[in-house]
């Protein structure tokens, strides 16, 4: 499989004992944190990071019960335990824990970009402790909205008993004969065949941990996966967009998007920082940022470039 550089980061624990791995994808200029998706794993940001590196330092992460990092205690995947991965991280990149992170970042708050669960975990941090970061960039972050006269806990679609996504996820087979078996078995399936090959390969090579026969298992295991999408329905994040303190960008995919433009347009209406950028890429689905990794990093340079404008044409003229 091609191998990508990167550095592997500090370990950093989260204040409810998780230790969580992250990975310096390199680059030039401040500090840009990005946030996978469930089921994945930190390292599948390499195609995308490689076409940011001119502009940002990509740092990256394995959410707690994927990768590299720690199981959720308990097998407890409500959505906060995210947000306190996110904290964690982030104190790390912005000098609250000494060592390699915060030599390569200083102390400059970080942006950040997150794709599916993980954008929602950007969001929840950043309502945990407004101020966190400094722009915020989100595609189809999985953020259930209200309805109704009674909906201050509930959501626009009702926590499904029997959710799908969960029960896919059992499913899954766990071990493959080798990566290779894994990534041609993937290959030939959908969503997958969407990927980018450099995404697909990534997820495989660092998404599998070694057993004694010489076999490989999923790194996330399928319970903790399925755990992962029952909590999806459970958190408030669009209850509290308005503690976001910083501009955020949000996309999406026009082909099959499970959060798509509509989701997206009602965050959006929500945020303090109004006229907040709204892209949809028609051509692509729910893993956009995996289908076409280049493509997602030129939105994301389009929405910065956007807040950087107007941060610039709102400073006071200097004589």
């Amino acid at each position: 499989m091609t191998a990508t550089p990167f550095r592997a980061g500090p370990r950093v624990d989260t204040t409810d004992g998780v230790g969580i791995a992250t990975y310096d994808l390199g680059g030039e200029g401040p500090p840009l944190l990005l946030a996978h998706a469930t089921g994945f794993h930190g390292l599948v940001w390499l195609p995308l990071a490689a076409a940011l590196r001119h502009r940002y330092h990509c740092w990256a992460f394995d959410s707690r019960g994927h990768g590299a990092s720690d199981r959720a205690p308990d097998g407890n995947y409500d959505w906060g335990g995210f947000a306190l991965d996110v904290l964690a991280v982030t104190r790390a990149l912005t000098g609250a824990v000494t060592g390699a992170m915060t030599a390569a970042t200083g102390a400059e708050r970080p942006r950040a970009v997150g794709h599916s669960c993980g954008g929602a975990a950007l969001l929840l941090a950043e309502e945990a402790e407004p101020g966190t970061f400094s722009a915020l960039y989100c595609y189809e972050p999985v953020v259930p909205i209200p309805s109704g006269p009674d909906a201050g806990g509930g959501s626009s679609v009702e926590a499904p008993s029997d959710n799908p996504l969960a029960a896919g996820a059992r499913r899954r087979r766990e071990v493959f004969e080798s990566r290779k078996a894994a990534l041609d078995n993937y290959a030939s399936k959908p969503p997958f065949t969407d990927f980018d090959p450099a995404a697909l390969e990534a997820y495989v090579e660092w998404g599998f941990r070694d057993l004694p026969d010489a076999t490989v298992q999923l790194a996330c295991r399928r319970e903790d996966e399925a755990r992962v999408y029952e909590m999806a329905w459970r958190h408030h994040a669009f209850q509290h967009l308005d503690r976001v303190a910083c501009p955020v960008a949000l996309a999406s995919g026009g082909r099959h998007a499970h959060f798509g433009i509509e989701v997206i347009t009602a965050l959006a209406a929500e945020l303090r920082h109004g006229g907040a950028p709204v892209e949809v890429h028609e051509e692509l689905g729910h893993f956009g940022p995996l289908e076409r990794p280049v493509e997602i990093a030129g939105s994301i340079l389009r929405a910065f470039d956007t807040f950087d404008a107007f941060d610039a044409s709102d400073s006071p003229a200097v004589d």
